[in-house]
């Protein structure tokens, strides 16, 4: 690990030192429907849905006693939630038929569910099972990520290759809630606070460098 990563590390540590996945879950199979429903949507919209979601629905079992329609309606203020309702039923029913109702701890287990690719195998394998199999890769991550200098790909893959590579594995679950919370509260979109910024002087794309 290089000098300029390892100050990085650091500082988000030292900035974020209590850092946690922005879903609300009591379970992996609860971190798993929230994270199927967080595709394209904030986390804090699909914490407003959840909050009644998981009342009404407390194992696989549950979603597929329910209509298609009925589910889609208890979620219909997420984005596709038709399609995400129909992928929900579908891999409860695969954690039944294949898993014994249980979510798997493997990626290549977890990428047979549907709705499931490979950020949402790795929230999951990391925030409900500790296991370090890869990298999350969200459109914060991504954002931060290449302004820092820490990649110049722009597939979630290949970004998440590159920071494999940068980043010792003891924190490959940490690293992605780091750069989540400083690209939400700091590195945004369309107008990062560089002058507010504790990374400034280490970031290449910073406007503002310290003196």
């Amino acid at each position: 690990m290089d000098k300029r990563l390892k100050e990085i590390i650091k500082r988000l540590k030292e900035a974020y030192p209590n850092v946690r996945c922005g879903l609300n879950h009591s379970n992996p199979f609860e971190l798993l429907v929230a994270t199927i429903l967080s595709a394209q949507c904030t986390d804090e919209r699909v914490n407003i849905v959840t909050a009644n979601l998981f009342r009404k629905y407390r194992s696989p079992e549950d979603y597929l006693k329910v209509s298609h329609e009925e589910l889609a309606n208890d979620i219909r203020s997420i984005n596709f939630f038709r399609n995400k309702a129909r992928n929900i039923q579908n891999m409860a029913r695969k954690l039944i038929e294949n898993f014994g109702g249980e979510v798997p701890k493997t990626m290549e287990e977890l990428l047979t569910l549907d709705g499931v690719a490979r950020k949402t195998a790795n929230v999951v394998l990391g925030d409900a099972f500790g296991i370090a199999e890869g990298i999350v890769v969200d459109t914060h991550v991504a954002r931060v990520a290449k302004r820092l200098g820490l990649t110049a790909n722009e597939k979630p893959e290949k970004i998440e290759k590159d920071l494999q590579e940068l980043v010792p594995k003891k924190y490959w679950i940490i690293f992605s809630h780091w750069l989540i919370n400083h690209g939400r509260k700091i590195c945004n979109a369309r107008k990062p606070k560089c002058d507010e910024c504790f990374l400034c002087d280490l970031c290449p794309s910073a406007k503002v460098k310290s003196e």
